[in-house]
C-alpha cells in the first residue's frame, strides 16, 4: 500500500507502542488520528511530535468498550480526514493477577478486560469496516503472545488476546478482498506496563536470543511492514517476541 497522504487511526495512539505506531506511519507521510481514553496529556504531547514530521493529526477521546463512542469518534475522523485507510487497534487494557491465584481473578477484572481487548477491538473493526472497504484498507490488531502461550499478565489477559486472536480470523475472512485483517503479537516491550519490574526484564531478556526485550518501536516496525509490504498476507498473527519462545 502507498501510504503518502492517507489517514490512520491508532487506538491507545498517546504512549507506548501507540505512540510508536503512530509516529512510523507518520514518517511516512500519514495522517494520523490518534484516540485516547484518560492519558490526554500524553496524546497532545504526541500530536506534536507527529505534527513536527509534516502530517495532519488530530486527537480523539473515545472509551473503546464503548461502541457508541467508537462510531462517534470512526465518524469524526472520515469528516476530518475525508477517509479512513489504516486501523491500528492498540488500546488495551489489563489487571496483573497471579495465575495461581484462581480467587483474586475476579468478574469485574473478566469484564473490563475482555470489554477492551475483545469486544472494544470489535466494536472498532465493525465501525471502520464500511470506510476501510471504500480505500480498500487494513487493520492491525496488537495482541500478544501471551494469546498463544497462556502466559501474561493474568489469565483473564492471555483469554483476551487468544480471542482477539479469533477474531482477526473471522474479520479477515468477512472483510476479504477489499480490506486485510492481521494480528501482530509482541512479547514483553518496554512501555510503563512493566515500569519497575527490572528483575523480570532482566531475566526475560537473559533467556532470550535476541538478549534484550522489545522497545516499542520494535512493534511499531513491523505493524508498518504489514501495511506497506504484506500485500497478500491477511488473517495471520506475526510474533514479535525476539525468539523468547521459539
Amino acid at each position: 500500500m502507498e501510504l503518502q497522504g492517507k489517514t490512520a487511526l491508532v487506538t491507545g495512539g498517546g504512549t507506548g507502542i501507540g505512540k510508536a505506531t503512530a509516529l512510523r506511519l507518520a514518517k511516512e507521510n500519514m495522517n494520523i488520528a490518534i484516540n485516547y481514553s484518560r492519558s490526554e496529556e500524553e496524546a497532545l504531547k504526541t500530536k506534536k511530535e507527529v505534527e513536527a514530521l509534516g502530517v495532519k493529526c488530530l486527537v480523539y477521546k473515545a472509551d473503546i468498550a464503548s461502541d457508541a463512542q467508537i462510531k462517534e469518534m470512526i465518524s469524526g475522523v472520515v469528516r476530518d480526514f475525508g477517509r479512513l485507510d489504516v486501523l491500528v487497534n492498540n488500546a488495551g487494557r489489563t489487571k496483573f493477577v497471579p495465575h495461581p491465584d484462581l480467587e483474586g481473578m475476579k468478574d469485574e477484572f473478566w469484564d473490563d478486560i475482555f470489554a477492551v481487548n475483545v469486544k472494544g477491538m470489535f466494536f472498532a473493526c465493525r465501525a471502520a469496516a464500511e470506510e476501510l472497504r471504500k480505500t480498500n484498507g487494513v487493520i492491525v490488531n496488537i495482541t500478544s503472545i501471551a494469546g498463544l502461550t497462556g502466559l501474561g499478565s493474568s489469565i483473564a489477559y492471555s483469554a483476551s488476546k487468544a480471542a482477539a486472536i479469533s477474531v482477526t480470523k473471522s474479520l479477515a475472512r468477512v472483510l476479504a478482498p477489499e480490506v486485510r485483517v492481521m494480528s501482530i503479537a509482541p512479547g514483553i516491550v518496554m512501555t510503563r506496563w512493566v515500569d519497575g519490574q527490572d528483575k523480570h526484564i532482566a531475566h526475560l531478556a537473559g533467556n532470550t536470543p535476541m538478549k534484550r526485550i522489545a522497545v516499542p518501536e520494535d512493534v511499531a516496525e513491523l505493524v508498518y511492514g504489514v501495511i506497506a509490504h504484506a500485500g497478500f498476507v491477511t488473517g495471520q498473527t506475526i510474533v514479535v517476541d525476539g525468539g523468547a519462545f521459539i
